[in-house]
């Protein structure tokens, strides 16, 4: 390879073909969870100087509220369907998030869904933090979800998805040992790291409601449909070997009352499918690791 084109050597390459079967309980083909982001945004948030948090100069009022919307409203609608449809959330959460709002993290521990952090605010970036810095994040995002739902976070989602060269050598040294950092592949993998064991949970950018709406501009059926076919083809791959579907959400996008009727739908077509095994991320990491002999 030419000079800076190394492999960073995060994971093995292990082509598709040919792995060892992984087998979902029940002969389930396709593990299904659900990732809400539940964040926090600042109105005007401290300058990074390698990315702007807002595309209008701060204070960004429009872009504040429009997602307000989802710690205000959305939220209870998104998850009143996924919770009427039986799919618990394995949530993406901006730590902060119990602090200035704990109704929305009441109502989701509540429903007994799981928790990762996400960072402490979500117009807070990892770019240029230095060790200290960073570790002060992932001790802080420990503490905090302890303290206001009783669970010990395992898994990790950057804040704006932005890292440095050391994020899952410190979450993994901290004992988390999920990341969903990693978008390499439709079935769980272990990273590289100094020391503790992780392991990548495939995450989605290409269904994530965030890149469906914002990026490849669907209306709310196309991107109905865009879950239902990615459903469709992993559950069918996943009579090989057990494939991972997830579906990361934003409620102040899913949860508008013109885009949440479509999404139900795909809630109830999967729920209805039966090759779904609708799991929370910590129980596909640990039936992965069962499977391939690195339970801890």
């Amino acid at each position: 390879m030419r000079e800076g084109e190394a492999d960073p050597e995060l994971y093995d390459f292990k082509a598709w073909r040919g792995r060892p079967k992984l087998a979902w309980p029940d002969g389930k083909t396709c593990a299904v969870w659900v990732a809400p982001n539940l964040e926090f945004y600042e109105l005007d948030p401290p300058t990074n100087p390698h990315r702007k948090s807002w595309p209008k100069p701060h204070p960004d009022v429009v872009g504040y509220s429009h997602r307000d919307h989802a710690n205000r409203v959305s939220h209870w609608r998104m998850a009143d369907a996924m919770s009427k449809h039986g799919f618990p959330g394995s949530v993406s959460l901006s730590v902060a998030l119990c602090d200035h709002i704990p109704e929305v993290v009441e109502d989701a521990n509540a429903r007994g869904w799981e928790f990762f952090s996400h960072g402490i605010y979500n117009t807070r970036y990892s770019y240029g933090m230095d060790e200290a810095q960073e570790r002060a994040i992932i001790e802080d995002s420990i503490a905090t979800v302890k303290r206001a739902t009783g669970q010990t976070i395992r898994g990790w989602l950057a804040p704006a998805l932005t890292h440095t060269p050391r994020t899952l050598d410190l979450i993994a040294e901290y004992g988390l040992d999920y990341t969903c950092d990693l978008y390499h592949d439709d079935q769980p993998t272990d990273v590289k790291v100094v020391s503790g064991k992780l392991t990548a949970i495939p995450y989605s950018l290409e269904v994530n409601d965030h890149y469906g709406f914002f990026i490849y501009n669907m209306s709310p059926r196309e991107y109905a449909d865009t879950l239902i076919r990615q459903f469709e083809r992993l559950a069918r791959e996943g009579e090989e070997s057990g494939t991972v579907m997830c579906i990361p959400l934003h409620s102040y996008l899913i949860g508008q009352p013109h885009r949440i009727g479509p999404f139900e739908e795909v809630l109830k077509h999967i729920a209805a499918d039966g090759r779904a095994w609708i799991a929370k991320a910590g129980e596909i990491v640990n039936s992965y690791r069962e499977q391939t002999g690195d339970a801890s």
